[in-house]
């Protein structure tokens, strides 16, 4: 038996292809896929900047949602038909990171859907540890925002943000706008500086206040909102210098920062302001289980996530799908349908 499956060629294409439908070995669950959502990374894989990396001929994909098909030998606590999302992560349980039980951080870690196969195909194989259930009545399409959502709900939980205290994102693209979404949750008062007008008016049809580093000095704004204290956490999302320089002009004495973006050159910071004001900075690298598990319960209780989708494409239109991201000002998160009755 064969399935489709989207191969990243290399020079920003993809082809569809024939593959070979193994099954799952032992101690894996084989996933019938349903939705996989496009991500910054995947669109760094797109641009050609991770060839070293993941090489001319890879399946992508780890943000997805979908229903168990297979199990391997040894497989318990899931069954067939039960609808999951996978974790992404496969960790070498030795290293000084897993020993401390911060599997998510191995210095071995493999990131399923780019130093292996992704979920870019009609079945995929995963290592059983990383499955994780959903309710029976939850949507499938909304589902596959769980993983970014896992990513938002991770950040905010590193940088300690507390009901009523004020939370600074920098930059609202989808990963922004889900950490704004997860602290107004946890009732912070939220700012999202961005330079998207689009952006900034669904952060104001979501209750943040939107400003724009174009229009106006952000960090006075911040200072004039909180009344001279400025944010108690911030979240640099941008992966830009002026972020990197708003972070510390913008955070309230002993503030926290987390850094959140990863950035492809070394920044310059102000370590002068960390200084002053006894700034501390986090980071904060994908998820753990618990960051999953709370995700999950978040969209059961009614988070719109689905709000952030935008475009919607068939598997086999994903070449089409990442063409369509180049330069789309209105484009938030893409999802990649892989079942047609899904």
């Amino acid at each position: 038996m064969t399935i489709q499956a989207a191969y990243y060629t290399g020079h920003k294409t993809f082809t569809l292809e024939e593959k070979d439908d193994p099954a799952p070995g032992p101690g894996e669950v084989q996933i019938r896929v349903a939705f996989v959502g496009i991500c910054g990374t995947d669109i760094h894989v797109y641009h050609g900047n991770m060839d070293a990396r993941v090489g001319s001929h890879r399946v992508i994909g780890h943000e997805m949602s979908g229903t168990v098909s297979a199990l391997g030998e040894g497989v318990t606590g899931v069954a067939v038909g039960d609808r999951v999302v996978v974790r992404p992560l496969d960790h070498c349980g030795q290293c000084p990171a897993c020993q401390a039980g911060y599997t998510h951080i191995c210095h071995k870690l493999k990131f399923l859907g780019l130093d292996t196969d992704g979920a870019l195909q009609e079945h995929w194989n995963v290592p059983a540890h990383t499955i994780h259930k959903l309710p029976a009545d939850m949507s499938l399409e909304t589902a596959a925002m769980i993983e970014p959502l896992a990513v938002a709900v991770h950040d905010v939980r590193r940088a300690r943000l507390q009901t009523g205290e004020t939370a600074l994102v920098i930059g609202g693209g989808p990963i922004g706008m889900l950490i704004a979404m997860v602290a107004k949750h946890v009732g912070a008062n939220v700012i999202l500086s961005e330079i998207n007008p689009n952006r900034l008016r669904l952060a104001g049809e979501m209750g943040f206040t939107g400003l724009n580093p174009r229009e106006g000095d952000v960090a006075a704004q911040v200072t004039e909102i909180t009344g001279t204290k400025g944010a108690d956490v911030v979240f640099e999302v941008s992966g830009t210098q002026p972020g990197v320089d708003l972070m510390t002009a913008a955070a309230a004495t002993r503030g926290r920062i987390c850094m959140v973006a990863i950035h492809a050159q070394k920044a310059q910071v102000d370590l002068f302001r960390f200084f002053w004001r006894e700034l501390e900075m986090v980071g904060a690298r994908v998820y753990e289980a618990e960051d999953y598990d709370r995700a999950i319960r978040m969209i059961a209780d009614g988070l719109p996530v689905n709000r952030l989708i935008t475009d919607r494409h068939p598997l086999g239109a994903v070449q089409q799908a990442f063409e369509a991201l180049e330069g789309n000002a209105t484009a938030m998160k893409t999802l990649i349908r892989v079942e047609e009755t899904a």
